[in-house]
């Protein structure tokens, strides 16, 4: 395996001076987020049948061992606070179960039996999607997990760095990235685990798109739960309905922080037929604002603003 080769060009690397070997290893990163290009389009096919998948229940259930396991983790930890997407459809699965989070569990890369367990304990439906990642491509947890997956109907996606590998070869959408050799040998936290993170990053944020919890590049189902991300919220409304600081702020109070519904609120809309809007456009504020029959403000409304109109009830 690739991954797990020493490349002669840094055979020496111990040697080398520090700056020397910083800037090797600084260029394999590059080199890492480079040999993404080429599977962008299994990345997009991937994300678009997620997204197809899901629905308004399934659930995104995250695969891994060791490095890649925590990197899987790290990429779900973040849907709740950048896109309120609800805990309740996230599960990870990882080896060695909650405590390999933050500590390495030795032999839990190989325990076949524990991977079908979790697999079975989570209950598995044709909505949810499995995102098992490993830089081998071989882990003996990883690849049972996601067998046991794919055979319970569940839509299944391979993140692995060596091709021909069992993990690609069992996914219904597998994903290679050919990071190739490691500037420290089978120290797969280097150049894979970087291309992992980043493929991770697109196929979730690539979800959150299709799904209607981006708009005009902001986190629009953001939860405002502290001063920071309250203020950061004000700022997407007052941007959205083209209002001033102050009037965002009562509108996303009267929303209770609904960022969407505190939006159209901005706009002059009740508070009734934002939320009728926004339940009927799924939440997609681009529909809503089709269904208004503009992209942007109404100029009624923004003449409303202009002129100091209220935001109602």
């Amino acid at each position: 395996m690739a991954t797990e080769e020493v490349d002669p060009r840094f055979a020496d690397l111990d040697a080398w001076s520090l700056t020397s070997a910083m800037a090797a290893m600084w260029e394999g990163q590059l080199a890492a987020v480079a040999a993404i290009g080429h599977a962008l389009p299994a990345i997009t096919a991937a994300t678009e049948a997620a997204k197809a998948a899901l629905g308004d229940h399934g659930r995104l259930v995250y695969v891994g061992a060791g490095t890649s396991g925590r990197v899987a983790v790290q990429d779900g930890a973040e849907l709740l606070p950048t896109f309120a997407w609800p805990s309740g459809r996230v599960c990870f699965i990882v080896a060695g179960g909650a405590s390999a989070f933050v500590s390495s569990i030795e032999g839990a890369e190989d325990d076949v039996d524990d991977a079908v367990t979790q697999i079975n304990a989570a209950r598995l439906t044709p909505h949810d999607v499995v995102i098992a990642v490993a830089a081998s491509g071989t882990t003996p947890f990883t690849v049972a997990a996601l067998q046991r997956a794919g055979s319970l109907g569940a839509t299944t996606i391979g993140v692995a760095n060596n091709a021909g590998s069992a993990l690609l070869v069992s996914a219904k959408f597998p994903i290679l990235i050919e990071t190739g050799r490691e500037l420290i040998a089978g120290s797969t936290r280097m150049k894979a685990g970087t291309a992992q993170k980043v493929v991770l990053n697109l196929i979730s944020s690539g979800i959150m798109l299709r799904l209607g919890r981006v708009y005009q590049g902001m986190m629009v189902n953001m939860p405002p739960t502290n001063a920071k991300l309250k203020r950061r919220a004000e700022g997407m409304v007052a941007q959205i309905a083209h209002c001033d600081p102050s009037h965002a702020a009562r509108a996303l109070e009267q929303a209770g922080g609904d960022i969407k519904t505190a939006s159209l609120l901005a706009l002059g809309l009740d508070r009734g037929d934002a939320e009728r809007m926004l339940k009927n456009g799924h939440g997609n504020l681009r529909c809503v604002f089709a269904e208004l029959g503009r992209d942007r403000v109404p100029r009624k409304q923004a003449a409303a603003h202009e002129q100091g109109g209220a935001v109602k009830p």
